[in-house]
């Protein structure tokens, strides 16, 4: 008995001594890439604002940094959320990660920190609407070597895949930045499906127009809840 507990013993300690050493060393990296993206979004909002000099004073961008973990810049009529998560994460075995030769020949360089990044629109927050919808358009992964990977929506899944073969720099940063913001100024408000929205109780009707509160988000317009509407095609049937 006493032999079976030193060894968990000395399990625990390897477990610390490695992984959780580990794991600090990816956070540490997330954190700085991530002060590095808001000094990117800063620079970035004040270059093109010198830029819109007699432009509608409303088409503009502005930066705030939200907290340690979180970062915002309104783009006129869109706003970017970029959120850095505090844990570390390893990816799924079903991750395309997992067949690449670099994480192949070391496991542990899948332990990555993450960085969202979120399409919203500007009014969403501008009125308080709290069931609007944003969209995740981007996460970047970073590991212990500083290696990273970033999975996105159409250019920003493409373009970068270099996984095991690429620290991330200032550049590498700016281009992911640069394209979110790009593909989020591409990314249309829609109007609702008709159908989806036809009909309504006067509860909705009063609760959700007096607080700006009917659902917003740029692939789905505005719309009640889904189970509204299952309700009321239910009863129309």
């Amino acid at each position: 008995m006493a032999d079976e507990t030193t060894q968990r013993k000395v399990v625990i300690v390897d477990t610390l001594k490695n992984k959780s050493v580990l794991k600090q060393k990816v956070f540490d990296n997330t954190g700085t890439a991530f002060m590095m993206v808001k000094d990117i979004l800063k620079n970035l909002a004040r270059e093109v604002n010198s830029n819109l000099t007699g432009v509608d004073p409303r088409i503009r961008m502005e930066y705030t940094d939200r907290s340690t973990f979180d970062a915002q810049l309104m783009v006129a009529a869109d706003m970017l959320l970029f959120s850095m998560h505090s844990n570390i994460f390893q990816f799924d075995r079903e991750h395309p990660a997992w067949k690449t030769a670099y994480i192949q020949k070391n496991k542990y360089n899948a332990y990555s920190g993450m960085i969202n990044i979120y399409n919203f629109l500007a009014d969403s927050f501008k009125y308080s609407r709290l069931d609007d919808l944003g969209y995740l358009i981007a996460r970047i992964f970073i590991n212990h070597e500083n290696q990273y990977f970033v999975e996105g929506k159409r250019q920003m899944g493409m373009l970068f895949t270099n996984y095991g073969n690429e620290a991330f720099s200032v550049e590498s940063l700016q281009k992911i930045v640069y394209t979110a913001i790009s593909y989020s100024l591409d990314f249309d408000l829609l109007v609702p499906p008709y159908d989806a929205v036809k009909i309504a109780s006067v509860g909705q009707a009063e609760s959700k127009i007096q607080h700006s509160r009917l659902i917003t988000g740029k692939r789905l317009g505005f719309q009640f809840n889904s189970d509204d509407v299952l309700d009321a095609n239910s009863k129309t049937q």
